[in-house]
């Protein structure tokens, strides 16, 4: 009985899928348990589970407009005056990730700088509600940062005029879909952004064919009827489970960070090999999403778009900056790659980012 089908279609999740595999239960379990023990190489400053003793961390949820639940993690510094209203700031996880992932690092770390933060789960991932699980939702995940501002903006110690957001890869498109119609969000940074729309529409350096696309699309469109009669769901791309001689650098990447010690992490009730993989008939909707159109309307609130000088997602940071009206700012991080700053706390900018929003969330 087939039990677990990855389909390769486009970029998904900022990795492309090789080669189609078909794996029954035995197979799954089997390469799931050779990944699990594996470690990651020894990488520089990588730290993504950093807890830091100078802040309180809450779990907190809340709805969205489609009276969904919202699952986050609440930072508050321990030094923190809760008298007057304080400046907070929003953190989105990588695409196919959930808060432990990233998002967690970043918010710790701007909370020890004094804001309030919080990372969020989005729709469909994670502790967050959301049926089918691992559903792509481009409307939905934007919608969840403004719920996010709902929460915030009604907490007797933010100040809902000075809250912004950060999104990390693939919710850097969600953060910017987000404030284009949100005027709350006062201030917009991105790490590492990933188009999630174009990657899937066009592929990285637009290596996306137009018969490709098509074909992706009826796959996912055929698959419907499959599920629809009650068959088995299918998934797509995402982080491969194992590594061989033809694994591209882009699957190395991603895998030393999703597949090993570094930054493995499955939620409660879920399970390894689904971590990643969003649904192969939901993932299409990413083809009609164009978080860029329109970017210069944001103006003039602030934009920061920092990226690697070497990582493979730089067009899409370099595009929306093109694309941004003043004010806005393009970060090189040198010598980084993309994953690089997910977690590597020596490369990541925190400097930068931290007299980002101070300047622009400042009263």
């Amino acid at each position: 009985m087939k039990y677990l089908v990855l389909i390769p279609t486009v970029l998904i999740g900022a990795i492309y899928a090789t080669v189609a595999f078909s794996l029954d239960k035995t197979q799954v379990s089997h390469q799931i348990s050779q990944a699990s023990v594996k470690q990651s190489t020894i990488v520089e400053g990588a730290d993504n589970f950093y807890k830091s003793d100078k802040v309180t961390m809450q779990k907190v949820t809340f709805k969205n407009q489609y009276n969904m639940k919202v699952a986050g993690n609440l930072f508050i510094p321990k030094a923190l005056n809760r008298n007057p209203k304080n400046s907070a700031i929003i953190v989105g996880h990588p695409m196919g990730a959930v808060k432990e992932q990233s998002a967690n690092l970043y918010a710790q770390k701007l909370a020890e700088q004094g804001f309030i933060t919080l990372s969020l789960d989005l729709s469909f991932w994670g502790e967050s509600e959301g049926q089918p699980r691992n559903v792509v939702s481009p409307d939905i995940y934007a919608e969840d940062f403004s719920a996010a501002v709902d929460f915030l903006g009604t907490q007797s110690f933010v100040d809902r005029n000075r809250i912004g957001v950060l999104g990390i890869c693939g919710s850097g498109s969600f953060a910017i879909s987000a404030a284009k119609i949100d005027p709350r969000l006062k201030a917009i940074a991105t790490v590492s952004m990933y188009d999630m729309g174009a990657a899937n529409r066009n592929g990285l350096r637009n290596s996306t064919t137009l018969e490709q696309r098509k074909k992706a699309i009826a796959q996912a469109a055929k698959q419907r009827y499959a599920e629809f009669t009650g068959g088995e769901t299918k998934y797509t791309s995402g982080t491969v489970h194992e590594l061989n001689e033809n694994s591209t650098p882009i699957e190395r990447e991603f895998y030393d960070f999703y597949r090993t010690s570094r930054g493995e992490y499955t939620p409660k009730g879920s399970s390894p090999k689904l971590t990643t993989h969003p649904t192969l008939t939901s993932n299409v909707k990413f083809m009609n999403f164009y978080p860029f159109n329109d970017i210069e309307t944001i103006s003039p609130r602030p934009m920061l778009f920092i990226t690697g000088a070497d990582a493979h997602s730089r067009e899409f940071s370099s595009d929306a900056y093109k694309r941004a009206a003043e004010p806005k700012d393009l970060y090189i991080v040198p010598n980084a790659g993309h994953v690089d700053l997910y977690d590597r706390v020596n490369l990541i900018p925190w400097e930068k980012l931290t007299s980002f929003f101070n300047q622009h969330l400042s009263r």
